[in-house]
């Protein structure tokens, strides 16, 4: 293959534009000027026209739960701001559908129910009736049950710790309220996910799984994403992929990092290494672990270093004492695994790097990329920590919104103006040395790169508005670096992906739009013409 007639964008410092490439066996074998493409030509050549178009290296999304996806089996409340619209969306579907078993709902946003509060039964009991409903938030880290289910699944005033989260109770009952936490922690965990499919739970079973990831693999192509992390998954998760791939939908390349829950023993560890060493090639890898140190900021459950606004004492909890984390990351440091960790809270991104520097203290420093995923509330005085560690700042622009986090939203109001300079701060990261990988985080924001681009670049709303901490945005090229090399330095693949160099193999995209130079606001929209992995055409829009 030849592409000729291009803008290249090629991430690489030692040659940053091209107009042409060529591709034999699957890699870069020349890049160049278009004058010069002519002697890569021959008769059996496939020439791709770009006609003058921008080409990237094929964005690397290093956060993407495609297992997860977005279930067309779910009522949708994407966008439902009011209590009355979920009842109203609920209802539609169940009156499409009466025969249900399960009315199961996703995309549910906190901020919908009012007052600061969270959700209950009582809310969701008039749209449900006696057909147990479970209800997702966007960030599947939390579910909400009506009084059906809280039946159905067991949920008591004695048995609120339960396989798939922990359910919150009224304190002057001690009665559930419907509230479950923890979800992403214990209900996408081995254990979790099993005890929902065998409690009947519709959304558990493996053939709506694989229906969530085909489906998501195909939009990943679609928007230009060649390379895929998936971050959390067990070893039953893994047969998933395999099917993808023999049934030709596995058209991305992916990484599948391995979930490490509380409880996980060394033959597990020894169980995960060996699913690395089996699942190792160009198309389909595993190796990574992933760890949680706290939850979340809308519901309150991230850990805080000081309390959240207007809540008395409470700045949450860390699933681990600090000095039983820094033991397990040392131990799992020493194996020689890479670690990504879930921190959103500036505490629980603190418990992380301390964690990080203990585990060079005891086994020495060595090139473990290890990850704090979201870095959503950094205290000032832990920015420089990232790059002196090697920590990578594996984050989410999109989620920097403000119609998703900033003022009057529940993120934004949960921490206080006080700390809004340390919301998502990519800049500050940036110039202090820090690796950035960014990424979407499908499905609790949208997948195509382009919006987080658009965000990265300007922290406004996605229909245009006031920017929330300008102060952090990052220029575009470096964003782009952000989903390309950043992401693949992040996952031990700069000598195989992220640029456009001769030797690393042919993922690159032709864009519409010029998204290095056109206006912020034109960045979105702006789509994949032509997808090319490994020098073959696998998607055309």
């Amino acid at each position: 293959m030849v592409l000729r007639r291009a803008r290249v964008h090629t991430v690489d410092p030692d040659l940053p534009e091209a107009e042409a490439l060529a591709v034999s066996g699957g890699r870069i074998v020349w890049i160049g000027d278009d004058a010069d493409a002519e002697a890569w030509t021959g008769p059996d050549t496939e020439v791709l026209d770009a006609a003058g178009r921008l080409v990237t290296p094929g964005f690397i999304d290093a956060h993407n739960h495609v297992r997860l996806g977005s279930d067309d089996a779910c009522v949708q409340l994407a966008a439902a701001r009011t209590l009355e619209e979920i009842h109203h969306r609920i209802r539609t579907w169940h009156a499409a559908h009466p025969d249900a078993e399960w009315i199961e709902a996703e995309a549910f946003d906190y901020s919908a129910i009012g007052g600061g509060r969270m959700p209950t039964a009582a809310d969701l009991d008039p749209a449900t009736g006696d057909t147990p409903a479970l209800v997702l938030s966007y960030d599947v880290h939390t579910a909400w049950l009506n009084t059906a289910a809280l039946r159905r699944l067991g949920v008591t005033a004695d048995r609120t710790d339960l396989p798939f989260g922990r359910a919150a109770t009224d304190p002057a009952t001690g009665e559930p309220t419907g509230f479950v936490t923890d979800f992403a922690v214990k209900g996408l965990s081995r254990d979790g996910h099993r005890a929902l499919r065998e409690l009947g739970l519709p959304w558990a079973s493996p053939e709506r799984q694989y229906r969530r990831l085909a489906r998501s693999l195909d939009d990943a192509i679609g928007f230009g994403i060649t390379t895929v992390v998936e971050p959390q998954n067990s070893l039953d998760d893994l047969e998933l992929f395999a099917r993808a791939r023999a049934e030709g939908r596995l058209r991305s390349r992916l990484t599948a990092a391995l979930f490490h829950p509380r409880g996980t023993t060394d033959a597990d560890l020894d169980d995960f290494a060996d699913a690395a060493r089996r699942l190792d090639d160009d198309r389909l890898t595993v190796g990574p672990l992933k760890l949680y140190i706290d939850d979340v900021v809308e519901p309150r459950t991230a850990a805080l270093l000081q309390p959240y606004t207007g809540c008395g004492q409470h700045r949450g909890e860390t699933f681990y004492p600090p000095e039983e984390f820094a033991g397990l990351l040392a131990k799992l440091d020493a194996r020689g695994f890479q670690c990504f960790v879930h921190a959103t809270g500036d505490r629980g991104i603190r418990t992380v790097l301390d964690a990080v520097a203990h585990a060079r203290a005891l086994n020495g420093p060595r090139d473990a990329r290890h990850q704090v995923v979201h870095v959503e509330c950094l205290d000032p005085a832990d920015v420089p920590r990232f790059a002196e560690l090697g920590v990578v700042a594996c984050m989410q622009p999109r989620h920097c919104a403000p119609e998703i986090a900033g003022p009057g939203q529940d993120w934004a109001e949960n921490v206080g103006p006080e700390r809004w300079h340390k919301a998502w701060p990519m800049r500050s990261l940036h110039r202090a040395g820090a690796v950035l990988a960014f990424s979407s985080d499908w499905n609790v924001a949208e997948m195509d790169p382009m919006v987080g681009l658009y965000t990265a670049v300007t922290r406004r709303p996605l229909g245009g508005g006031e920017p929330w901490q300008p102060e952090e945005t990052v220029d575009v090229e470096t964003a782009v670096h952000g989903y390309t090399m950043g992401s693949a330095y992040a996952n031990f693949l700069e000598h195989e992906r992220g640029s456009l160099t001769v030797g690393k193999v042919a993922d690159f995209v032709v864009w519409s739009r010029d998204v290095l130079r056109c206006a912020p606001e034109d960045i979105p929209g702006t789509v994949a013409r032509t997808v090319v992995v490994g020098g073959e055409v696998v998607h055309t829009a």
